[in-house]
């Protein structure tokens, strides 16, 4: 998967732009949810999510990706209805597996389907799964990608390249031994897919009413993700790369498959704009409450000519304007093709 040009993506939006008033948060560059006011402070909070770049952990992420997105608007993803394409000549036990995986990721966040569309169809070339999930939350707590001010402190939960990690040590598990990577340790990368859901520290700080911003990195990884929250607070946020915690594993797969941990999928990772006076709150409150860790690794300024100012390990400094980075693991995938 690809993401349009941002040029491209503009015009779209500017065509689908909802004239119902009873749309909060509607499409915009960086709002993964929308959110509809249903009337006595009651609002729904809903999001559709495609998984094309996993193959191993499809039905998983199926689940965890869209409710993280429906999470950190701050609220409780409960509700999911699933696309299920599948090409012909599948066997069921493939698709069994899928479904199953599923069935384990709903138990965890405690969330339930209640409908969707299951098709065989010669349009794609491997499952894919398109899931809609929903949730409802008080109008007073919601949380907007767009509501970072300078000031705040950027915070972010684990460790980057979550999701990246275990995908590289599934479906790319061939490429990495041959590359000299241990099977153990490709073993504890695949293990990190457990890891993926945002739920639990995204529900806990709009719960407090600490953060003024709140994205869950999927493309283009802790960098893209940061260049979305800059980009919808027309704001720019300076951030230390030796500030960002990264798993050892995740360290090392990157560098045996010559791809920046920063810049790949990363769905398990939070990330949240918080007054500086309420940070320490922040985390203490995650780690007692969620038992997460949560990290500060740079704070959001005044808008200026980036989106995003990376001060690399080295001294260097990368700096990006552009809200949408190529994700490293899809462009293995083209790679492929």
């Amino acid at each position: 998967m690809v993401k349009l040009a941002i040029e491209e993506l503009l015009k779209i939006l500017k065509a689908l732009k909802p004239a119902d008033p009873s749309v909060i948060i509607g499409p915009k560059v960086g709002e993964d949810a929308a959110v509809i006011d249903l009337g006595n402070g009651l609002t729904l909070v809903t999001h559709p999510d495609p998984i094309s770049g996993a193959l191993k952990f499809l039905g998983y992420l199926a689940i965890h990706v869209p409710a993280n997105d429906v999470a950190v608007t701050g609220a409780h993803p409960k509700y999911f209805m699933p696309v299920i394409l599948i090409p012909e000549g599948i066997p069921l036990e493939a698709i069994e597996g899928v479904v199953n995986d599923m069935r384990k990721a709903l138990q965890e966040i405690g969330g339930h389907v209640v409908g969707g569309h299951t098709e065989v169809t010669d349009a794609v070339t491997h499952p894919l799964v398109i899931t809609t999930a929903m949730g409802l939350a008080r109008k007073e707590s919601i949380v907007r990608t767009s509501g970072a001010k300078p000031g705040d402190l950027i915070i972010m939960t684990k460790t980057a390249g979550i999701e990246g990690t275990a995908v590289l040590a599934s479906d790319f598990r061939e490429e990495l031994l041959h590359r000299g990577i241990p099977h153990t340790v490709a073993e504890k990368g695949e293990a990190m897919i457990r890891q993926v859901s945002v739920v639990k520290e995204a529900l806990i700080l709009a719960e407090h009413g600490f953060a003024n911003a709140m994205h869950d990195p999927t493309e283009g990884g802790v960098v893209g993700g940061l260049t979305e929250i800059a980009y919808a607070s027309n704001t720019s946020i300076i951030v230390n790369e030796n500030k960002i915690p990264l798993n050892p594993v995740t360290k090392l797969l990157a560098s045996a498959m010559g791809v920046d941990p920063l810049k790949m999928l990363s769905s398990g990772t939070l990330l949240a704009s918080i007054p500086e006076d309420r940070v320490n709150d922040a985390l203490r409150a995650i780690k007692g409450e969620a038992g997460v860790n949560a990290t500060i690794i740079g704070k959001v300024v005044e808008k200026r000519d980036y989106l995003l100012h990376l001060i690399r390990m080295d001294g260097s400094t990368e700096v990006f304007r552009s809200p949408h980075v190529t994700d490293e693991i899809m462009r293995l995938w083209l790679r492929t093709k």
